[in-house]
């Protein structure tokens, strides 16, 4: 079970450096960017899958936390009205 031992220290620097990349670029080009595809296969390729998940699920928390900086926070039920 290979795929179950911890990552060296080596790789999870290479997992962090390749969620750093590919953050960046979503930060430049946006969420759904083409050009940020091939560093999301690079941090797939080298993060373990569950860790893949808790930065997707980090990312998504941190984005969300930071609109609520920026934006304010606005009930669910007021989103639809306007």
């Amino acid at each position: 079970a290979a795929g179950m031992a911890a990552p060296t220290m080596e790789e999870r620097k290479a997992c962090w450096g390749a969620r750093d990349e590919f953050w960046r670029c979503l930060d430049r080009h946006g969420e759904e960017a083409a050009e940020c595809e091939k560093l999301r296969r690079a941090f797939e390729a080298r993060c373990p899958q569950q860790w893949v998940k808790h930065f997707d699920k980090r990312r998504d928390f941190l984005k969300y936390k930071k609109k609520l900086e920026t934006e304010g926070y606005h009930p669910p039920e007021a989103a639809g009205k306007s």
